[in-house]
């Protein structure tokens, strides 16, 4: 079992497959796109089927698998298939933008991998396209809908995005009314590359909340776990639900049971700061099992609190993209 040194129980691995993505959407990367990693830098697939092994003898139990675009990875299915039969795994999850996810539907649900969050900025058309700067919103909702219809549990991610997409929030609630999915309203944070830069957000959980309350004034607030990073609501007559995710007013940090690793192989303990070490060569070196546990035990060994106090400590932390670091 993994605990940190606020005795926080750590038994979910956000785990990156890649840092590529097949869309530019504006609030992650610049649109010339960043830098990303050489093929020799990534883990290998076979890397990260050891990798997730080795995490989850040490108690991990929830593995969500993101990027980049985890499906622009070829052999993603090869690691996916691996995780599906490891023992004490319960809860496997994909973050994904639903633009490759479509030939692929049918054998994740075999599978039992039946959690996937689609990142959808825009129920409209246009303002998706302008904000991905590409030109793929029928495949996702045709994607999406399908998700839905074959009885995936689909939580939409949306990020409220100033004088961008905000004139969405009330219209995907009522296109999605009908179907039972999560749309999850998410704060814009400032890991985009630097293609921007803010200390502070207009629409931040309590102004989206507001919003949603005056086309919708019966909602009902539902409980929701102590790890959650989302509060959840429920609309009367509506199948599915809404959540707020305070992403850069953070009031979730105190019970964060998360670690993240890159596709590079950096440890990230916290969102807001900078990784504590690489596991890639320590993968490809001997003793590799011993050696990666004893890394994992000293990270998460030294975490901070809470984000702010992480941040405190780096100068220039928000100018990463937030493809490069899993989501």
């Amino acid at each position: 079992m993994l605990i940190d040194n606020h005795n926080r129980k750590i038994n979910y691995l956000r785990l990156a497959v890649t840092d590529r993505c097949n869309l530019r959407c504006n609030y992650c990367m610049p649109s010339e796109g960043i830098n990303f990693a050489k093929n020799d830098k990534l883990f290998t697939i076979d890397e990260l089927c050891s990798l997730s092994e080795i995490m989850v003898e040490q108690g991990i139990d929830k593995i969500r698998i993101t990027g980049g675009e985890p499906f622009v990875r070829k052999d993603l299915m090869i690691l996916l298939r691996k995780l599906a039969q490891l023992d004490g795994l319960k809860d496997i999850s994909i973050t994904t933008n639903a633009t490759l996810i479509g030939p692929y539907i049918q054998e994740l649900k075999s599978l039992g991998i039946k959690n996937i969050n689609v990142s959808l900025d825009a129920i409209d058309k246009e303002t998706f396209e302008r904000i991905t700067r590409r030109n793929q919103y029928d495949t996702v909702y045709g994607n999406l809908i399908k998700l839905v219809t074959e009885g995936f549990n689909v939580r939409i991610n949306f990020i409220a995005l100033e004088n961008q997409n905000t004139q969405d929030i009330l219209p995907i609630l009522e296109v999605m009314k009908h179907y039972p999915v999560s749309v999850r309203f998410l704060e814009e944070m400032p890991f985009n590359g630097g293609s921007k830069s803010f200390n502070t957000i207009t629409w931040d959980y309590k102004k989206i909340l507001s919003h949603i309350l005056e086309q919708y004034p019966e909602v009902t607030k539902l409980e929701s776990p102590k790890t959650s990073t989302s509060i959840n609501y429920k609309i009367k007559g509506h199948q599915g639900t809404f959540g707020l995710i305070p992403s850069f007013t953070r009031t979730f940090c105190g019970s964060c049971n998360r670690l993240r690793i890159s596709a590079t192989g950096d440890v990230i303990t916290c969102l807001y700061g900078k990784p504590r070490m690489n596991l890639r060569d320590v993968m490809r070196g001997e003793n590799r099992e011993e050696n990666i546990k004893k890394h994992i035990q000293k990270a998460i060994g030294n975490r901070a609190k809470t984000g702010f106090e992480e941040q405190e400590k780096y100068d220039g932390i928000f100018e990463n993209s937030m493809t490069s670091i899993g989501g």
